[in-house]
């Protein structure tokens, strides 16, 4: 099983993607995977998300799929039982810390401050979402934070885009970015899997 340190060595990009129709989730995994991208993060923003998932885990096993915007501690556990490989928080509890713990599987839990981040190290947890990212101070505030929390690594999320995501790969702390760019709404409406192909190699070349 991927460890959650690794997940954010997969690829330069972690891939934020809603999926309201269960018949694109296949083909948009396809595609990022043929542009050099090595995992997914389906969010659980949609009534399909988990069969989504599930459909991912069954056909494309070239790809980690996890479940994003776990937020209860149900969803962790049937984001779980669907397939998924990893589970991401926008934020976290007790409870739904608790929960992703006891599924097993390796998990990004979200923090947006020191304090935040300090609690999950205490949990035991070393590699963080950093949510959201832009809002919540941006590059300045992760290289500003990198000092006094050393041992800690981040995929930051939440306003990044393709022009600003060089920035954050430059920070040392910085694992990966996630983003929603790969796939852009109007792309997987219209099919067009090529153009998330190519957006997709765009973002497996970005250097880090």
């Amino acid at each position: 099983m991927t460890t959650s340190a690794e997940l954010l060595e997969l690829s330069p990009v972690m891939p934020v993607v809603v999926v309201d129709e269960v018949r694109h989730a296949v083909p948009i995994a396809e595609a990022l995977l043929a542009g050099g991208i090595g995992v997914i993060e389906l969010t659980l923003r949609t009534p399909v998300a988990l069969e989504a998932i599930a459909a991912v885990a069954a056909e494309v096993p070239g790809i980690v799929v996890g479940a994003g915007t776990v937020t209860t501690p149900e969803q962790a556990a049937r984001a779980a039982e669907a397939g998924a490989g990893f589970l991401v928080t926008p934020g976290c509890t007790d409870a739904v810390l608790d929960a992703a713990f006891a599924t097993g599987l390796p998990f990004l839990p979200g923090a947006s401050t020191v304090s935040e981040a300090m609690r999950l190290a205490e949990r035991g947890l070393d590699t963080l979402k950093f949510f959201p990212a832009e809002a919540a101070g941006g590059t300045a505030y992760l290289k500003s934070i990198g000092g006094p929390l050393p041992g800690l690594r981040f995929c930051p999320t939440g306003g990044i885009t393709a022009d600003n995501a060089a920035g954050y790969l430059a920070l040392a702390n910085v694992g990966c970015v996630g983003g929603s760019w790969l796939t852009p709404k109007d792309a997987v409406a219209e099919g067009d899997f090529v153009r998330i192909e190519a957006l997709a190699k765009e973002a497996a070349a970005l250097p880090r």
